[in-house]
């Protein structure tokens, strides 16, 4: 069986006008090999609720999982939770579960639970919540789409809530070898062997140190004995 796809949609004008810089997709990627879902499409889009209904009615027919980052703060320009359940076309409310956590949260704070951070509380029907150990404030999963924080050591605490909720496949494997020649002396050779092996992906990946030209050539797999023996072709090529 293959193993699962999923996808990616960063939202956030501070992503696109480079104020800030995105290293969520590199942590869901890590995680989701390690689980057996392949990443196979990440998106960048502005808090925009069209752009944010259209990408997501694309990803999640196009993959098993989507996850999204960001725009589910107190702040006017929160839109996701609401584009999410347009997308779904369903309702969205503050919800009671999502309240008493948050409620909890900031008497135990000792902050007030104003209209700003009922916000938070705003989550589509038939949602089901993700939990939020660092800052409470809880993401959500709807069909096969999981809305969570942008701040990066929010997200990945929502990660590892939803990762043991998901059925993976067979890890994702790599190798690489190091060859100290171009792509261009490469290319050919390492093509014929990757169309030998439509089973494995394999890739290139160039690099100059000290003013020579090298290549990383990288084989991934979820097949260990595959891989080995690709490997071990590939070393005898350019060993």
């Amino acid at each position: 069986m293959a193993n699962p796809t999923a996808a990616m949609l960063v939202i956030g004008d501070e992503i696109l006008s480079g104020r800030t810089r995105d290293s969520n997709m590199h942590y869901l990627a890590g995680e989701l090999t390690r689980h057996g879902i392949r990443l196979m499409e990440a998106r960048v889009v502005a808090d925009e609720a069209p752009a944010i209904i259209a990408a997501v009615n694309t990803l999640r027919a196009s993959h098993d999982h989507v996850f999204t980052s960001g725009g589910i703060g107190p702040t006017h320009d929160d839109i996701t939770a609401e584009a999410i359940a347009a997308a779904f076309g369903v309702g969205i409310s503050q919800r009671a579960d999502a309240l008493a956590l948050l409620a909890a949260h900031y008497e135990r704070a000792g902050l007030e639970f104003n209209a700003a951070r009922r916000q938070m509380a705003r989550i589509p029907d038939g949602a089901t919540l993700i939990d939020n150990p660092v800052s409470t404030a809880p993401g959500f999963t709807l069909g096969n789409v999981h809305v969570m924080a942008g701040v990066p050591n929010i997200f990945q605490a929502m990660v590892a809530s939803v990762m043991p909720t998901l059925t993976g496949g067979a890890p994702l494997l790599s190798q690489s070898l190091r060859v100290n020649r171009g792509e261009g002396e490469v290319a050919g050779p390492f093509g014929a062997l990757a169309a030998e092996y439509p089973d494995l992906s394999m890739g290139s990946y160039p690099f100059i140190q000290n003013g020579a030209h090298g290549t990383n050539l990288v084989i991934r797999g979820t097949d260990a004995a595959r891989i080995d023996e690709a490997m071990t072709r590939l070393a005898a090529l350019f060993g």
